[in-house]
């Protein structure tokens, strides 16, 4: 009996110790540890230009951490926000930046921080400018455009020198093309549905509220046809006459559409 009861406990000692073994090897190693801020810093770098996003951003949260209240932190952030924004986390992305932008209010780097957000939510709404003849990126809900271009009208009113201002101006000017469009988009589809009245009122906020964009002309014409369309024939020469004179040689009056070559996103 007793040489079964020495067995059960070796047994159990055994299993024990294997357990605790096994806890052991799961254990994850830190391996910034022992290294220096700038070390971390190297290396996330490293990640980043092979674009390992992934692999980045926890070193830059240990650096955030490990050099806290130093420059290096504040770039840390930053560099967390880019490598969330390629990883495809812009709202990690933005949430970053909204506690960057809270903690180093006058920091050298906050041009960066406010065009790095209109970029950002300029992407996740709008697309590249080379994505522009694959989508109809207008018929997208406009709210992070308008975020967007918010972002960059704060970055030009405050830093109106900075190196990133040239193109917000531009991102701006596309963006409004964009909104304008947008309303275009919807007088479009009302008037095409018979909805002519509808048509006139979404069509008359792209000329009101934007001007000196492509959109317009369309918007004019979506005007004049609905007024057409409606009996309405004062109205109807007023805005063919206004079309008429701001757009001399619109492609609208001869075809009823835009010239191939003639992008909806022109600014004029």
């Amino acid at each position: 009996m007793l040489r079964v009861k020495l067995s059960v406990v070796c047994v159990s000692l055994l299993a024990t110790v294997t357990l605790l073994t096994a806890g052991c090897s799961s254990t994850t190693v830190d391996k910034t540890a022992t290294m220096s801020p700038n070390r971390i810093y190297s290396e996330a770098k490293e990640e980043m230009a092979a674009s390992q996003w992934e692999r980045a951003i926890p070193l830059l949260e240990k650096l955030e951490a490990r050099a806290a209240g130093t420059p290096l932190a504040q770039q840390a952030q930053l560099d967390k926000a880019y490598a969330q924004y390629k990883s495809a986390e812009p709202a990690q992305a933005l949430a970053t930046l909204e506690r960057f932008m809270k903690l180093h209010p006058v920091s050298p780097a906050m041009d960066y921080a406010i065009y790095l957000k209109g970029v950002i939510n300029f992407n996740d709404d709008l697309g590249l400018f080379a994505k522009f003849t694959r989508q109809d990126l207008t018929e997208r809900d406009q709210k992070a455009s308008k975020e967007s271009f918010e972002a960059f009208k704060e970055l030009v009113d405050r830093f109106p020198d900075s190196r990133y201002a040239s193109d917000a101006r531009l991102r701006m000017n596309y963006i409004v093309s964009a909104l304008a469009q947008y309303e275009v988009h919807v007088a479009r589809y009302y008037y095409k549905r018979g909805a002519y009245l509808a048509a006139v009122n979404r069509a008359q906020v792209a000329v009101s509220d934007y001007r000196e964009v492509a959109a317009v002309e369309e918007a004019l014409y979506i005007m004049y046809r609905s007024y057409e369309a409606l009996g309405m024939t004062q109205l109807r020469d007023d805005a063919k006459r206004v079309l008429e004179k701001n757009y001399p040689k619109s492609d609208f009056l001869v075809h009823g559409s835009r010239a191939l070559n003639d992008p909806w996103w022109k600014v004029w």
